[in-house]
């Protein structure tokens, strides 16, 4: 159970120059240069999990954000904000998997709860974000009059309250199992506002049970903006991730867990009304920005969740590997640029006009993961799936870093369509690189192995 009154934090509100196009040639560097760590568990151990969870909405609420540009005061909240945790151990490697319902979270504030968990590996501590559009910013973007437009103290709040989620999950590890599942998700759940036909609608979901083959955690990969309310409307939400968690939790499905996949460019919640044409010639509907329709998305995809692992076979004492590299991308968007150097943050970058984040591999049974420093394009989730190597393949989209999106060259600024989600990326060779150094890295990795029950 969640204690509120420990929970929810009372605060007070606290009081370009355009560089050369960067030669590609300078990131073709081998692989081994870049790998930072290759630890994992290959021999036997005693496979465990645990969960945590904190809730991290702010009170007195706080503007919401849905990306670049003005935040907009929330006036209600529907569901709680949350932070949530779970811990997979064998043997001597222990990884964590964070979700919280927030639009991104940086690199800088992962660092920030990474030290306040000093039982588990900084680099296998994975921390993504749901990428809810109606939750407070926590990038520190500028609000056009000279200041940024998150709160400090809620970033320092988050950090504190994600880390415990951490920690309860290690105080809470016990011997388990593993279920992985993979299945198209049916229903009116997700479509892709560019393209409506070009989206994964694949759903895998990693499920842990415990001695009397009883959930402790439910985990749902999935491509999807949950930006049915939206940042417009006045309302502090998980949106549909709330109502996905609550559903499942109350079919016994133990902790639920959401991380998104690759849902850019713009795979999106399917709230169109399509009583209610916008466009009929293009194609577009007017949407339902309310809360039922949220508990209507979440419910359905709660269900499919439930349904995809429900007679999976059981893996026991299934193998547990994590590995990380760090890859360097360049920076050519003076946009994306000035959020990295005037963010009262103070981003982590590099002298020659480029960041540096993290990549992680991670492998549990059969099932492989690979993490995605931002929202990538549906035609590279395709790929990087197509190329890794578990029975179940899953990407953990906007995990420990949330930097634009991510397109492939030919895709970049090719279309009037996708002229935003290009100014909003770091690059035109932001996803080669990415695709580039993410595959060469999962040959390096081994292979995902399961122990099923006969």
């Amino acid at each position: 159970m969640i204690n509120e009154s420990e929970d929810v934090w009372n605060f007070q509100t606290a009081n370009k120059t355009i560089s050369p196009r960067l030669k590609t040639s300078m990131w073709l560097v081998p692989l081994v240069l870049a790998i930072t760590t290759l630890t994992g568990n290959l021999t036997a151990g005693e496979f465990k999990v645990g969960v945590g969870r904190r809730i991290i909405t702010p009170n007195p609420l706080l503007p919401v954000s849905g990306g670049l540009g003005p935040s907009a005061p929330a006036r209600e909240k529907q569901g709680e904000l949350m932070a949530r945790a779970v811990v997979f151990q064998n043997g001597e490697t222990s990884v964590a998997v964070v979700s919280l319902d927030l639009l991104g979270f940086p690199s800088v504030l992962c660092d920030r709860v990474r030290t306040r968990v000093p039982r588990i590996s900084a680099k296998n501590i994975l921390i993504g974000s749901t990428h809810t559009h109606s939750a407070p910013d926590c990038y520190g973007f500028a609000d056009g009059r000279g200041g940024f437009t998150g709160d400090l103290k809620f970033m320092e709040f988050v950090c504190v309250k994600t880390a415990e989620a951490v920690n309860e999950a290690l105080d809470a590890l016990k011997p388990a199992r593993l279920k992985v599942g993979t299945d198209e998700a049916k229903g009116k759940i997700a479509y892709n506002y560019y393209a409506p036909d070009l989206y994964d609608r694949r759903m895998s979901v990693i499920q842990a049970i415990d001695s009397a083959d009883q959930p402790i955690v439910t985990l749902v990969n999935y491509a999807i903006h949950p930006e049915v309310l939206g940042s417009g409307i006045g309302i502090l939400s998980p949106d549909l991730i709330g109502p996905l968690c609550d559903r499942i939790e109350e079919r016994g499905g133990g902790q639920a867990i959401f991380m998104n996949g690759a849902q850019g460019g713009m795979i999106t919640a399917d709230n169109r009304d399509l009583n209610r044409p916008k466009d009929a010639q293009s194609g577009y509907w007017h949407d339902d920005r309310t809360w039922g329709e949220c508990v209507r998305i979440g419910n359905t995809m709660a269900d499919e969740a439930l349904r995809i692992v429900r007679d999976t076979p059981i893996q026991d004492n299934p193998n547990l590997f994590c590995g990380s590299i760090d890859i360097k991308f360049p920076v050519d968007s003076d946009l994306l640029w000035a959020v990295v150097i005037s963010s009262p943050l103070k981003y982590p970058h590099n002298p020659d006009h480029s960041i540096t984040t993290q990549v992680n591999v991670v492998n549990i049974g059969n099932s492989q993961i690979l993490t995605i420093p931002g929202e990538a394009l549906p035609n590279i989730g395709f790929y990087l799936k197509r190329k890794m190597r578990g029975e179940h393949n899953l990407l953990f989209g906007l995990t420990n870093d949330a930097f634009g999106y991510i397109l492939t060259k030919v895709d970049f600024h090719s279309f009037p369509r996708y002229e935003y989600v290009s100014r909003t990326s770091l690059g035109e060779m932001t996803g080669e690189i990415l695709i580039e150094r993410s595959i060469e890295f999962v040959e390096q990795c081994p292979k995902p192995v399961s122990v099923t029950q006969p």
